[in-house]
């Protein structure tokens, strides 16, 4: 067992300042963490502190992570999207994820249930890094321009030119934030903001 993951279940990530404090939400699920984190080494995965939570790692690539949020405590899998999901467990993170799926509890006895299936998922998903298995990320054409931001677009010739210049990466960030506000007035305002870091060629969280 790695002493940082120790360390890390001891006073947590250290990512607010809740950390050490009863109110750090790595606290709220020590039984579930501690309880994951077994079954996950027991699948002989090698353990590692990435981006300041507990990583699990085959031959140096990440093959999930063990996290806690506020409302529970997750068992993240890098590239959950190339599993088969046979018991219908896994969560897309987030409505926009690509590559990662989740399962999350809330109680020690939830993950007792499932640990046959997760192992199995676990060795699924080693085996699939070990025959080279990619996700297919969908092109950023792909992905839908808000019409305030096309209008800019189409009347100004330095930022198009900027914009497709940016990597395919940053150009997604800015689309999905950008298409992430309800109201036209709201999805104009951002536009309008971020412009400047696209003509300089950075990207939205550079």
């Amino acid at each position: 067992m790695n002493p940082e993951i120790d360390s890390y279940l001891q006073e947590g990530c250290g990512r607010c300042s809740l950390v050490g404090t009863p109110d750090c939400k790595v606290h709220n699920w020590q039984g579930e963490l501690r309880y994951l984190r077994k079954l996950v080494l027991d699948c002989g995965l090698t353990e590692e502190l990435k981006w300041k939570v507990p990583c699990y790692t085959h031959n140096g690539h990440t093959i999930l992570m063990v996290v806690a949020f506020k409302e529970s405590a997750t068992l993240s899998f890098f590239k959950g999207a190339l599993l088969k999901d046979e018991h219908g467990i896994l969560e897309k993170p987030g409505k926009n994820s690509q590559a990662g799926r989740v399962v999350r509890f809330t109680q020690v006895e939830e993950i007792a249930a499932l640990e046959d299936v997760l192992k199995a998922y676990i060795f699924e998903a080693i085996e699939a890094d070990e025959k080279g298995l990619k996700v297919n990320f969908k092109n950023i054409s792909e992905y839908d321009v808000p019409e305030e931001f096309q209008e800019r677009l189409d009347t100004d010739a330095d930022l198009k030119e900027a914009f497709e210049a940016l990597t395919p990466g940053r150009q997604k960030g800015y689309l999905l934030y950008f298409a992430g506000a309800k109201q036209s007035k709201t999805r104009a305002s951002r536009v309008e903001k971020y412009i400047p870091k696209i003509l300089k060629g950075l990207g939205f969280h550079d």
